[in-house]
């Protein structure tokens, strides 16, 4: 049987207490996740984990908006394509506009999330980017066992687009082959027999990650994931996103299980 891991952003911003944005409950889903995969060890095909991986200076960050009198946005600010062509928000750098209007035009027409400004977080270079630590030993401890290498997947780093899935951006961008669907992780997870889906948050990275994989896989493939509900939470005020998600994977096919039961 090939079991198939997919970890989403296990990182300390959002599992540790003191993280940029810690995700409530992260910690302990964390304790769980690594307890899972030392069970497992031995029957756990490939493991796959991304890494959310931003710079300081991001379309999704305060320093890159400014309002009126030249404040910068508060984290969890919500920024509609209204408040971009009222002037209420604009670029810090005035020849950023045109390009960010027409970000906020694309995230209007493709239904996925406004705009949302979050703190600075899962910065490149920084304690915060590193995975949280009991699943960082977990994994190592996998591939000194199975001589094999995690797949980590590393996503966010272009400034121009959010990047909450794994495998492809909000706003794809074809000068960047890194914000477009990455069909080989997609093609890799669809030949296992059994997916088992973890992470942080919930609400945001795993929701938009399960939902692209499910969107590309055909026929009955959706019925191979399997999410650990008690290895993933929401951001604080977003848990209705969260159980939307739940709710509609299920209706998919989907399989939601505690991390005890996964593969007994």
């Amino acid at each position: 049987m090939k079991i198939e891991m997919l970890i989403i952003d296990p990182q300390n911003d959002f599992c540790d207490s003191k993280g940029a944005l810690f995700v409530p409950g992260a910690t302990e889903d964390m304790e769980r996740l690594a307890n899972l995969l030392n069970r497992l060890r031995d029957k756990i095909s490939d493991i796959h984990v991304t890494l959310d991986s931003h710079r300081f200076v991001d379309i999704a960050h305060p320093i890159f908006l400014v309002d009126s009198n030249g404040n910068h946005p508060d984290p969890f600010t919500i920024v509609s394509l209204e408040d971009g062509e009222t002037g209420k928000w604009t670029t810090t750098n005035p020849a950023y506009r045109k390009r960010f209007m027409a970000y906020l035009k694309e995230l209007s027409d493709n239904g996925r999330y406004l705009l949302c400004v979050w703190p600075p977080h899962c910065l490149i270079g920084t304690p915060g980017h590193n995975v949280f630590p009991c699943i960082y030993e977990a994994l190592l401890a996998w591939e000194k066992e199975r001589f094999a290498v995690v797949d980590f997947v590393t996503k966010g780093s272009n400034i121009w687009t959010e990047h909450y899935s794994g495998v492809q951006a909000d706003v794809p961008d074809p000068q960047d082959p890194g914000t477009m669907l990455n069909i080989p992780l997609i093609e890799t997870l669809e030949r296992a027999d059994i997916i088992g889906l973890a992470g942080e948050a919930l609400s945001h990275c795993v929701a938009n990650t399960v939902r692209d994989i499910a969107n590309t896989f055909g026929g009955d493939s959706i019925k191979k994931m399997v999410l650990l509900e008690d290895c993933c939470s929401n951001v604080t005020g977003f848990e209705n996103l969260g159980l939307e998600f739940v709710d509609e994977m299920l209706s998919r096919g989907m399989k939601m299980e505690k991390s005890v039961d996964f593969v007994k």
